[in-house]
């Protein structure tokens, strides 16, 4: 598994984990005719984008110093519990085709914003700020 993977897991869950359970629905409305779907309403068993600020958020605060997970590669690997090392962000940069990584704070940035978009077409509801 690789570092991106790591961050996604670490965010929404691991992958094999059973689901949770789902809210109550509001009641259906009927369908014109039998199997036929209501018009924007989400397939059965869909999964919800996962928050990934209000996550990150939570796991931020548990930690015992002050991490800056929004703009901060590093800081949101720590928050996750990971290893932030050059090493691994040199990685995560390849996984994410982010060429010549070198660890230099615009690259940091980059690499922040990289992680984010990422996760947005994984699901994740990702501010825009963010």
């Amino acid at each position: 598994m690789g570092i991106f993977s790591s961050i996604r897991n670490a965010i929404f869950g691991d992958d094999d984990a059973p689901a949770a359970p789902a809210a109550p629905a509001a009641p259906a409305m009927p369908t014109t005719a039998p199997g036929t779907a209501v018009p924007g309403a989400a397939p059965v068993g869909a999964k919800q984008p996962v928050d990934v600020d209000a996550v990150l958020s939570a796991k931020a605060a548990a930690k015992a110093e002050q991490l800056n997970y929004r703009g901060s590669i590093v800081d949101l690997m720590k928050a996750l519990d990971m290893d932030a090392s050059y090493a691994n962000r040199k990685e995560l940069a390849d996984e994410l085709g982010i060429a010549g990584y070198e660890g230099t704070a615009d690259q940091n940035i980059a690499l922040h914003k990289a992680v984010m978009k990422e996760l947005a077409a994984n699901g994740g509801k990702v501010p825009a700020e963010l």
